[in-house]
């Protein structure tokens, strides 16, 4: 479909991530269109929009992976483009070329692209051939039923078992013995299909210690393809990303030169336009090798707009509208440091347990070059049908040593009250010393580090302040704290106050 200037764009997502591409759109006076299951009727993205239609009941299946119903309600509204934002859809060519079909934008790669190398087996074979260094392991989707023991004990163990689609650590699993082999095949298949649609799995060998370096890139629709530098995504459980940077302690110059051209030329081998991202496993000795490819905006974004003055999402909408990319490579030199704290409703006391519940109390964090990243606010809930992101607390700093504790500041001034979250977790992780001198890796939180000793907040205290915050908003009533009618104090103030006794989150 040939490109044309976006007038109404629809966002075929939720929460923060449909939050993050409107303001964008509205910046370029673009109007907005949402998207919403019943569970999200009354969520930020939904009210932030010019207009918003409902798909289906809760489950995103039934909701956000219809890409049907999201198409009609385009249609409907007279949307002139998708914008997937990232997860659900993102990454189905099927979806992209849907759009096509209809005439509707894609904003984002070509469903060609997509199927060459947003699959991660694909995306292998398409690797080895550009030159690129990959992970020992199957070049193909394993098949349903089939005995892999053999190849497992030829790769070697410990293996990792990988979702063909999709990512976020959704269908991946780590096999240590050959006795865990099928028992792991069968729990990754359905939970891949769970997530992405699809069950598809394959394997490759776990290399153990590295560091997960990820390259921003980004193409045209005129050939032309840049790298926006590295982002240090090594802090990690469950291989779900916590604690993202850029750039990183472990990579100089001349190896991000390296590491760039290798993303670059993996990119124009499938003839890449829109924001993508090459993700790689880095060792100790300088030698990488190619993960996957991710051809959609990551949740980690906002750290590589921070240290390059840019906005990605404009450029998603300027690429998709048939412009040349606004960047020569030169332009985009990293400034500073940033990271980015991944805010989820998880209890890092209880393995990182994913909790679901209201927000009843919200005191955000602002300052010199900090940002707020969320799609939820005080009176809404987590949802037990999606991922548990409240939200992510993003700081820059001329040096890294700044932009920790730039950070640290930040977490200590965010209270939520309501359900437990990972700011516990974030400022035990920003005051340890290994943390601080760049001495981790993958398995850094799982082996290496604990919670053991942190005081857990009072639970029995916020409990009981959630529950009078609760009360006081069903009843509707203006408290009274100097009346007779004795009531809670509203201010931001008197919560951070009360929360600085342990109940920060």
């Amino acid at each position: 479909m040939k490109p044309r200037k976006i007038r109404k764009l629809l966002v075929a997502n939720r929460a923060e991530i449909a939050v993050r591409v409107m303001r964008s759109a509205r910046e370029l006076g673009i109007r907005t269109v949402a998207v919403y299951s019943d569970a999200d009727e009354a969520a930020p993205h939904v009210q932030m929009a010019d207009e918003a239609y409902r798909l289906g009941p809760p489950p995103a299946k039934e909701s956000y992976l219809r890409g049907d119903l999201i198409i009609a309600a385009a249609k409907k509204c007279g949307a002139d483009a998708i914008h997937p934002g990232y997860g659900f859809l993102s990454e189905n060519a099927a979806f992209a070329q849907q759009c096509a079909d209809a005439g509707v934008t894609f904003v984002g790669p070509s469903p060609k692209s997509i199927e060459a190398i947003g699959n991660k087996v694909n995306a292998r074979q398409v690797a080895k051939k550009a030159g690129v260094p990959t992970v020992p392991g199957l070049d193909r989707a394993a098949k349903e039923g089939e005995d892999l023991s053999a190849l497992a004990k030829k790769i070697g163990f410990p293996v990792l078992i990988k979702a063909a689609s999709g990512g976020g650590g959704r269908g991946m699993r780590v096999v240590r013995e050959a006795k865990e082999l099928e028992r792991n095949l069968r729990e990754a298949r359905g939970e891949a299909a769970a997530a992405f649609g699809d069950g598809s799995v394959f394997i490759e060998r776990y290399v153990e210690r590295p560091r997960h370096i990820e390259f921003q890139v980004f193409g045209d629709t005129h050939g032309n393809v840049v790298h926006l530098n590295e982002r240090e995504c090594s802090i990690q459980r469950r291989h779900q990303k916590l604690i993202e940077e850029a750039p990183s302690v472990a990579v100089d110059a001349k190896l991000r030169a390296k590491m760039g051209e290798t993303a670059i030329r993996l990119a124009k081998a499938v003839n890449y336009h829109g924001a993508g991202t090459l993700e790689f496993l880095l060792e100790p000795d300088g030698s990488f090798y190619f993960l996957e490819m991710n051809t959609r905006l990551q949740v980690e974004h906002p750290v590589t707009e921070m240290i390059t003055g840019t906005d990605l999402v404009k450029a998603q909408i300027a690429v998709a509208e048939g412009a040349k990319l606004p960047w020569k490579q030169d332009d985009l030199a990293p400034r500073g440091h940033a990271i980015e704290a991944r805010i989820t409703a998880e209890d890092p006391f209880t393995n990182f347990s994913p909790q679901a519940g209201p927000i009843l109390g919200l005191t955000i964090p602002s300052g010199p070059h900090t940002r707020w990243d969320a799609g939820i606010r005080e009176g809404g809930a987590i949802s037990m049908f999606y991922d548990s992101m409240i939200a992510k607390l993003i700081c820059w700093g001329t040096d890294r040593a700044e932009a920790i504790e730039r950070l640290r500041r930040a977490l200590a001034e965010l209270v939520i009250v309501g359900v437990p979250t990972l700011v516990p977790f974030h400022l035990h992780l920003l005051a340890d010393e290994r943390f601080r001198k760049g001495d981790f890796h993958t398995g850094f939180i799982e082996k290496e580090f604990s919670m053991e000793g942190i005081d857990r907040p009072h639970l029995e205290e916020a409990a009981a302040i959630a529950a009078a915050l609760e009360y006081r908003r069903r009843r509707q009533e203006t408290p009274q704290v100097n009346g007779g009618n004795a009531g809670l104090p509203t201010s931001s103030a008197w919560r951070v106050n009360a929360l600085r006794e342990g109940l920060r989150t």
